[in-house]
């Protein structure tokens, strides 16, 4: 049942957790077009007084309320926490006083951290990761975290801790994964931007899936500490509705010290000026037909990058495909087989704690010859360099985001057996991982529809390090195509 948005509102005045005002003065409402604002907006909005951060989170919390209760978008709540922060100093960051929503893979001091699994249900964070402290330096306020599948693991937000995360577009559907949560949150209205990570295709599936804009970073891109990992194919970013909130993020979270492995991006403000050298295909990176819809769709975005003005022509990067799943699923499959190992090394029973696609996955690594993740590691770590030379020639390569349009819920979660999801799933999400692996900028773009009207997004790819491209692109696409206010349902 939705909850009163101003009674909610006046019970946390009256709580004293929020001040209302001298004497209990009545709270000032924040008009709908704040809301509706992207993330600049609404601090441009904040900075010049027209609403305190306060209120925005205020009206930002009865939204979530109000509409989530059909999608299961957030998760986890601290609004108490958020609210006393809004009252405070905040950093004088571009997005300051804005509310904000991370991803349940993400660590913030002192709140829960589940990872999506019940063997993490009652983790809470000692330290917040690098990425996140910058996230708070740029000005904005966290409320609460995001659904996720377990570890995200799989393409679809639907685990057995948290619950079936919905598409807003249709509840049948899946909002895709792993930041399910985030895009069905920021497509239901609920807030114009949240975090998101992508090792597979996290950021890119549901920004597809639910008709936002969605851009993985490169590799090195993000702050973090030291990592262990022997190929580091996830990075951290958000989905939005516009494009201009992307790029401000990434100016505001990128490396810039001395050390950084790539120039920085910094923030990108323009359309592309630039006459492109775009190739773009269809057919996945094992060599197999999109759903047709999906074809249709990304030829029409190579006819609108044609008429702005960019060259466009039928090509496609060596992607050494059947080498490249077996190496991949090798390095991704290992992780599930540590985590099963750690438990039963503590005495604990892997299948109460494990989902069965995640206990799929460890017997299937199980099963791998012995040095096969040596193989994978060396294979991955020359991935890059041999997928590059395409942009010797051109400058983006464009593709779908998924193979069909967003697939229906309960097909190929993580709480299903393993044997009817691994294919499935392995042909619906084959032409994002190419580009974790080589570690070069990709991004979705919201330009198409399927025929029962959900939403289907096209992949660019650019070099490694070349992010301004991908967004200068985007702004021009955004211009041609305006996609910010096509949202599904009321949002009030």
């Amino acid at each position: 049942m939705a909850l009163d948005r101003r009674a909610f509102l006046w019970s946390l005045a009256s709580s004293g957790l929020v001040a209302c005002g001298g004497g209990g003065a009545a709270l000032r409402s924040v008009p709908t077009r704040a809301l509706d604002a992207d993330a600049l907006g609404q601090a441009e909005l904040i900075r010049t007084g027209e609403i305190t951060s306060a209120e925005l989170v205020m009206e930002t919390i009865a939204r979530i309320e109000t509409l989530d209760a059909p999608i299961n978008a957030v998760t986890t709540r601290f609004f108490e926490r958020a609210l006393a922060e809004s009252k405070g100093s905040l950093p004088d960051g571009p997005f300051r006083g804005v509310p904000f929503l991370l991803k349940d893979l993400n660590d913030l001091a002192g709140t829960r951290n589940t990872m999506g699994s019940r063997m993490f249900a009652k983790q809470i964070s000692k330290q917040s990761t690098l990425h996140t402290e910058r996230t708070v330096e740029a000005g904005l306020v966290i409320l609460g975290k995001t659904n996720t599948p377990e570890f995200g693991l799989v393409a679809t937000t639907e685990p057995a801790l948290l619950g079936v995360c919905k598409n807003p577009w249709n509840l049948d559907y899946s909002a895709g994964g792993s930041s399910g949560g985030a895009a069905a949150a920021v497509a239901a209205g609920m807030m114009p931007m949240a975090q998101a990570s992508d090792g597979g295709g996290s950021i890119r599936v549901p920004a597809s899936c639910c008709g936002l804009f969605g851009l993985k970073p490169s590799r090195g891109r993000n702050p973090q500490r030291a990592s262990n990992r022997p190929v580091d194919i996830s990075v951290k970013h958000v989905v939005s509705r516009t494009v201009r909130d992307s790029a401000a993020f990434l100016a505001a979270t990128e490396r810039t010290d001395a050390k950084a492995p790539l120039p920085a991006a910094g923030f990108v403000t323009a359309p592309e000026k630039r006459r492109l050298r775009i190739g773009y295909h269809t057919k996945t990176a094992y060599g197999t037909d999109a759903d047709p819809q999906v074809a249709a769709s990304v030829e029409e975005t190579a006819k609108l990058c044609a008429s702005l003005g960019h060259e466009v022509s039928e090509a496609m990067p060596e992607y050494q495909g059947e080498a490249f799943r077996e190496h991949f699923l090798a390095l991704w499959m290992a992780r599930p087989f540590a985590l099963r190992r750690e438990i039963e090394a503590q005495g604990g029973n892997p299948s109460e704690l494990l989902e069965p696609v995640t206990l799929g996955m460890a017997d299937f690594f199980a099963k791998l010859p012995e040095g096969s993740l040596e193989k994978a590691i060396a294979f991955l770590h020359g991935y890059g360099p041999a997928v590059n030379g395409f942009f010797d020639d051109y400058d983006l390569v464009l593709s779908p985001v998924l193979r069909t349009p967003p697939i229906p819920l309960g097909t190929q979660a993580g709480t299903l057996p393993f044997e009817d999801v691994f294919d499935p799933m392995i042909e619906y999400v084959s032409y994002t991982p190419v580009w974790n692996a080589a570690g070069n900028p990709a991004m979705s773009v919201p330009l198409g529809m399927s025929a029962n009207g959900l939403p289907i997004g096209s992949q660019f790819a650019a070099r490694l390090g070349e992010e301004s491209t991908l967004l200068a692109l985007a702004y021009q696409l955004e211009a041609a195509a305006p996609w910010a206010g096509r949202l599904p349902g009321p949002r009030d």
